[in-house]
């Protein structure tokens, strides 16, 4: 079973919804699960009335889906965004700043990093170097 990591630490899911793939989607999708190869843009014209998107993290070194998690943040997607996958506790704070809401991990993961290491990343708006930088 995995693990949600939000701000307030680890969480079972509570998603029951389920989720399709893009190719797979119709016009009354609630959920879709993408990979990191998406086109963010082509993305976020199809979100109609998609509650969830679940982006997928093949690697902890690629960082395709902060951007197409900030994309859609800026293009007016405001349902709920979540990175599964290979995302390290590290990058917890980044997830959050390009606007996922939440990280889905496997049970190992949450092992090797335990939910203290996620919570001490949990105060993302606190240590946002960048957003100081530009005033």
């Amino acid at each position: 079973m995995n693990v949600i990591v939000t701000d307030e630490g680890f969480a079972p899911d509570d998603w029951t919804d389920g989720f399709v793939t893009l190719d797979d989607a119709a016009n009354d999708v609630v959920a879709l699960d993408v990979g990191s190869d998406i086109d963010p843009d082509d993305l976020a014209e199809r979100l109609g009335g998609v509650k969830m998107v679940r982006v997928d993290f093949p690697s902890f070194a690629d960082g395709r889906g902060f951007t197409i998690a900030r994309t859609l943040r800026l293009k007016g997607y405001t349902g709920r965004l979540r990175a599964k996958g290979h995302v390290l506790a590290d990058q917890y704070a980044m997830a959050r700043r390009s606007g996922f809401d939440e990280v889905e991990i496997d049970q190992a993961l949450a092992t090797r990093q335990p939910e203290d290491q996620w919570l001490a990343r949990a105060d993302w708006q606190e240590h946002n170097y960048q957003a100081r930088l530009r005033g």
